[in-house]
């Protein structure tokens, strides 16, 4: 089965509570809970199409919130009110904000994952292993804290827990942008995003310290080549860290999202994952990886992770080329290349729109303003192109702007992670936890439909197992096809590309109007060659509208392709996912 992924960050999606403000506790603005993620959601989720959901922010972090037993963390090691979900204080533990009754947290959790199970859906979580926050300290497991016996006089020691600054006297102290963080006195310890410094600035990972794998990170891939560590030598950190997936398996969860993954050793990836499928022969890994980001690799990233055990790992070219599409007059010809040329991510390669780090699709501030207008085509390009897994974010299916009431994370077209806060678009949808759509404007509808009508199809033989043929070579002199006022070669705006399954004999043909206003009434040509790529014959050949199974089936003869195309209306910022059946020998009516 094709892997679809629903991000569900707890915080927001049950929150129900409407508007808020800036800044707000979590009694002014609400805040998502275990609970709150239903069996009636867990249904809508199963039957949107969705086969895994990443319970996005579960691991206890640092928070200016306190709970019975457990103070606030120190004001300056917090973004933001809730914290970032990333600055984890406890690996064993998960966040008291979201549970009914804090002192019930692990087993409110542990009850999310059966409901989970009941439903068909595979539970995944964080797993962050780059990083923890500067406040960390295990009260679940405190024997498998970290940096207990570190020798803080030197940058680096294999067996050390951290990396440590070189204090010009033993006195000084780290100063956070939002004050000094005296417990590092004398023996800073490096940020999370690798920064070297007693003074890490607002755009670091301030609030995290690095974690060390037993390599020197500063010597890139020649320091990961020198740790290789004997079987039953590994660090102590390894140790912890495979302790921690085996604690989080046991509870019940069926695989992990690997935050930065390129910022951890391979060898460890290597060695992890493969106990971890010993427990669980099932599990699922898929990697946030990036080849321009701090990797430990000298080659490129994301084959690094697959060899390495990953499932399946971030696919952020093809990602950065739609939004060229949008927002730097790129052409869809481009998108060939993306699809032609990283044939190993073909069917591992993560495919989204949307995740917590990046921009919503309707962010006015986003995707040159019209994100809304072309997602349709974005979703059958970007989805339908490979066989790969699907990344959706809570919010994306309803067209949420990220206009909820923030605080840290600003108003950058990204609703916070950092802040109590929530969807107002999203809770049309949830409406108080029935999550059966009943507040929802025509506009949400229509996107939530047009999702859920992508989503539904991806397990079709086609585009869950089947190869790539691009047509936009072929359409370049082809009149019409995307082609915008004074251009003499087509291909601006329309994608058009076929995905074959030769052993289910099933093809689809896809075509993507990626112009926010223009329809297009054009031709595709599908020439010989690809027709004998997809195993067509002679004949009358019938195109049936998946998207809209009430529209009339288009028709054409093989040589009638070859020549002059299909003739096609595509409406602006809409898309057609046409099955192609073949009737051999067959005549017109």
């Amino acid at each position: 089965m094709r892997p679809v992924v629903y991000q569900l960050f707890v915080r927001h999606f049950s929150n129900h509570t409407v508007g808020g403000e800036p800044w707000g506790s979590r009694e002014t603005n609400g805040c998502g809970t275990f609970a709150g993620v239903n069996d009636a959601a867990l249904d809508a989720l199963s039957q949107m199409g969705a086969t895994h959901v990443w319970f996005t922010g579960v691991l206890r972090h640092a928070t200016q919130t306190p709970h019975p037993g457990l103070p606030a963390d120190p004001a300056c090691t917090v973004k933001g009110i809730a914290g970032s979900p990333y600055a984890v204080t406890d690996y064993f533990d998960v966040d008291p904000d979201l549970a009914d009754e804090p002192a019930r947290r692990l087993e409110e959790f542990a009850e999310l994952l059966q409901r989970c199970r009941r439903h068909g859906l595979v539970p995944l979580m964080d797993f962050i292993p780059n990083h923890v926050s500067r406040c960390y300290r295990s009260t679940v497991r405190p024997q498998s804290s970290f940096g207990a016996g570190d020798d803080t006089a030197h940058f680096f020691r294999r067996d050390n827990a951290f990396y440590y600054l070189h204090p010009q006297n033993s006195d000084r102290e780290l100063q956070l942008p939002q004050g000094a963080f005296a417990p590092e006195r004398g023996h800073g310890r490096v940020t999370g995003n690798n920064a070297e410094t007693w003074t890490p600035g607002a755009c670091d990972w301030y609030e995290t310290v690095k974690l060390n794998y037993g390599c020197d990170y500063t010597l890139g891939p020649a320091g990961v080549a020198r740790m290789l560590p004997p079987c039953g030598a590994e660090p102590r950190v390894w140790r912890i860290m495979n302790e921690v997936l085996a604690y989080w398996q046991e509870l019940g969860v069926g695989g992990f999202r690997c935050d930065m993954a390129h910022m951890v050793p391979p060898t460890f990836w290597r060695w992890a994952i493969a106990r971890a499928r010993l427990r669980d022969e099932d599990a699922f890994f898929m990697a946030e990886g990036y080849n321009d980001h701090m990797k430990l690799t000298g080659g490129d990233v994301h084959e690094a992770l697959l060899d390495a055990g990953f499932n399946a790992v971030y696919d952020s070219p093809a990602y950065d080329a739609l939004r060229g599409l949008c927002e730097r007059g790129g052409w869809a010809n481009d998108l060939d290349d993306i699809n032609r040329d990283h044939l190993k991510s073909f069917f591992r390669g993560v495919r989204y729109l949307e995740n917590h780090d990046e921009q919503r699709l309707a962010a006015p501030c986003a995707w040159n303003g019209r994100g809304p207008a072309v997602a349709r085509a974005l979703m059958a390009a970007q989805y339908a192109a490979t066989a790969g897994p699907v990344l959706i974010y809570n919010g994306q299916e309803c067209g949420e702007d990220a206009s909820g009431p923030g605080g840290f994370g600003g108003d950058n077209g990204r609703t916070s992670i950092f802040d109590y806060t929530s969807l107002p678009h999203f809770q049309h949808w949830t409406a108080r936890g029935a999550f059966d759509g009943s507040a929802m404007t025509p506009r949400e509808r229509a996107l939530r439909g047009a999702t859920v009508s992508v989503l539904s199809l991806l397990q079709h033989p086609a585009l869950s197992k089947g190869g790539f043929y691009g047509l936009n070579w072929a359409n370049r002199e082809t009149p019409c096809f995307g082609r915008a006022e004074g251009e003499e070669t087509s291909g601006h705006y329309l994608y058009a590309f076929l995905r074959h399954y030769r052993k289910a004999k099933a093809t689809v043909l896809v075509v993507c109007n990626f112009h926010p206003e223009q329809d297009f009434s054009t031709r595709i040509h599908i020439p010989q060659n690809a027709q004998d790529w997809c195993a067509k014959k002679p004949g009358v050949h019938t195109f049936r509208n998946l998207l809209d199974p009430a529209a009339p089936p288009l028709s054409a003869t093989a040589a009638e392709l070859d020549a002059g195309g299909l003739p096609v209306s595509v409406p602006a910022g809409s898309a057609l996912i046409l099955e192609w059946a073949a009737q051999p020998g067959g005549k017109r009516d």
